[in-house]
């Protein structure tokens, strides 16, 4: 059969499949089969997906309780940029704006905080490196998510989503201490 036959001699579903389509599409199959079993069990034991809580907020709001928590906790200052250590088990803010994660988080290794996220103003990225964390963060929502550091070091925030012309540059910092 070909293209050029009339439609009336050409419906699909009479035309035999060729044994090595069949093949093809038992091995697609299978690997959706495959596939299906195994997101939900990615997402259980993978600990690759974070469980997170999304709240509505303003700007206004939410920088209010960033700064409260800098108010509360500020240890430090690097090139201008406050430096917060909040206590074992609190809620923990960091803001998102143009083009700067802020503040920076001294948090410590192997205690559970709740990680508070938020944008001032455009949609950006929230991706921790070089682990597995990355999350939307968008203006009106506030983002939680709870974080249990468990190695020390110097962490790297970095915005994944394009945000603007100072884009390359906005990064932050999450230092974990011992």
């Amino acid at each position: 059969m070909t293209s050029f036959m009339p439609p009336a001699e050409r419906i699909w579903w009479k035309v035999p499949v060729g044994r090595e389509e069949i093949v093809w599409i038992l091995i697609a199959l299978t690997w959706c089969l495959i596939m299906f079993f195994m997101m939900p069990y990615w997402h259980i034991y993978g600990k690759q997906n974070l469980s997170n809580e999304a709240y509505q907020t303003t700007p206004a709001k939410y920088g209010a309780k960033v700064q409260e928590g800098i108010d509360q906790h500020k240890v430090g200052e690097e090139a201008g940029v406050p430096i917060v250590h909040p206590p074992a088990g609190s809620d923990v803010y960091m803001l998102g704006r143009l083009w700067q994660w802020w503040p920076i988080l001294e948090l410590e290794k192997d205690k559970t905080y709740r990680l508070h996220l938020s944008s001032m103003d455009w949609q950006h990225g929230f991706s921790v490196q070089p682990i597995n964390i990355n999350m939307q963060v968008v203006p009106g929502y506030e983002m939680v998510l709870t974080v249990t550091p468990d190695q020390a070091g110097e962490y790297g925030v970095v915005c994944n989503e394009y945000c603007g012309i100072g884009h390359h540059t906005m990064v932050g910092k999450i230092y974990v201490k011992e």
